[in-house]
């Protein structure tokens, strides 16, 4: 690797602020607000959303069927020949 062409990489705290869920990764990201874990003061970079409380990951996914789309599919091709 060539010295002084690619970004810092170092450990960052990570804080999904819908759950409140916190880890620890490497990143490239910065802040300015930090906190300490384990001895360590490290960045802390906050998430909107994350794998702790996307719908995907949680479960908890819905449908959203403004025009009758997803009954209109289901219909004509959720129903194999028997």
């Amino acid at each position: 690797m060539k010295e002084g062409i690619h970004p810092d990489y170092h450990k960052v705290l990570f804080v999904d602020t819908a759950t409140g869920h916190e880890w620890v990764s490497r990143s490239t990201k910065t802040s300015s607000e930090t906190k300490e874990v384990d001895g360590e003061e490290l960045p802390v970079v906050k998430l909107e959303i994350s794998s702790h409380s996307h719908p995907f990951w949680t479960g908890k996914m819905r449908e959203l069927d403004a025009d009758g789309k997803i009954d209109r599919f289901r219909r004509r091709y959720g129903k194999g020949k028997k």
